[in-house]
This record gives C-alpha cells, structure tokens and sequence, in this order.
C-alpha cells in the first residue's frame, strides 16, 4: 500500500461506530461469518484448516506475530463496510474531504516568480468533487502518484489558487517527500 492509501484506511477505521472483536477468538468467529468455511479462512490467512479451528475453539490464543497482524487486517477490511460506503458516499456527494498534510510542494510558475519547492504543513478542505475522484481512482486500484496527482490539483485550486483569486499563472503542483498525511470525512 501506498501512503495515500494508507491514511485513506486510517480515515475509515475512524469512521467505526463499533470496535471490531478484540480476543483471536471473536476475530476469527467473525471471519467465518464473513467468509463461511475453515477453508476459506485458512486461506485468508495463509495457515492450515486445523490452526482455524484451534483458534475458533480457542485451544491456541497466541499465534505468531505475523499471523496475528493477518487476522486483525482481514478484519478490519471487513468489518462495517456500510458505515464506511456512507461516510464515502456523504464525502463525494456534499461534504468533501480534509488533507491535512506536510510534504514538500513544488511547482510550475510563470518567470520571475519562484518555483523553489519547500516543506510546507496544510490543512485544506477540498471539495466533494475531489473526494469523488479520489476515492474512484483507489478503487479502480489507481497508483499512489495518480492519486497524489489528484490531490495535488485540489491543493492547487482550494490553496495556491484560492479558487481562481489568486496566482492564476501556476500550472502545476506536485507533493513530493511526504512527511506524513491524514484525512478527514
């Protein structure tokens, strides 16, 4: 995963209204709600049908760090994907998106202007528009550069541009060395 993906999953986990299970028991019991067989979990998970059936009986609590991690990814994937589609939903139709960011900006200006890119912390609502692209192109399994692309246009309308009242000569903007990211919807 990407580092825009990746603050795009932190956003989301925010928007449960519930805790997933916290024992390996409840965890892997959801799982097979979710995926219905041993099998299919097993696969999942990348260990054998009889460790699934341990840890759904709870005869081993304690699995490998590696396997551990697994579990608690698929089930975070999977738990409460309708409050997850609604925030979306309400994101790209009428209540957009917050970046807050700190990365290096660089840009394309006109001469005798600077173009010098610098570090920079913003926080910037973009408009719904903007989460609609973005979240169409994470899921048509778009790169980390289209999707920062994305985001660095919005930044180059809302921030440098001030929708059209200012620095009208900038044509391009780029996010590079990014210092970390989050998201807001």
């Amino acid at each position: 995963m990407g580092e825009i993906e990746d603050a795009i999953e932190r956003a989301d986990r925010e928007a449960f209204t519930r805790e997933p299970p916290k024992t390996l028991q409840g965890r892997i019991n959801f799982l097979m709600k979710q995926l219905k067989t041993t099998r299919a979990v097993a696969a999942e998970l990348g260990v054998t049908q009889r460790s699934v059936e341990r840890y759904r009986k709870g005869e081993r609590r304690h699995p490998p760090k590696d396997i551990a991690a697994k579990v608690e990814a698929a089930v975070r994937q999977r738990w409460q994907p309708q409050v997850r589609k609604r925030r979306r939903r309400q994101a790209a139709a009428t209540g957009g998106i917050t970046v807050e960011t700190r990365a290096r900006f660089g840009y394309t200006a006109p001469i005798g202007t600077t173009d010098d890119g610098r570090f920079r912390r913003l926080t910037v609502h973009l408009p719904p528009a903007y989460a609609q692209r973005l979240f169409h192109a994470r899921d048509t399994g778009a790169s980390d550069q289209q999707m920062r692309d994305i985001i660095a246009e919005g930044f180059k309308d809302v921030y440098f541009q001030d929708g059209g009242g200012r620095a009208t000569g900038l044509s391009d903007v780029a996010i590079n060395d990014i210092d970390y990211m989050d998201f807001d919807f």
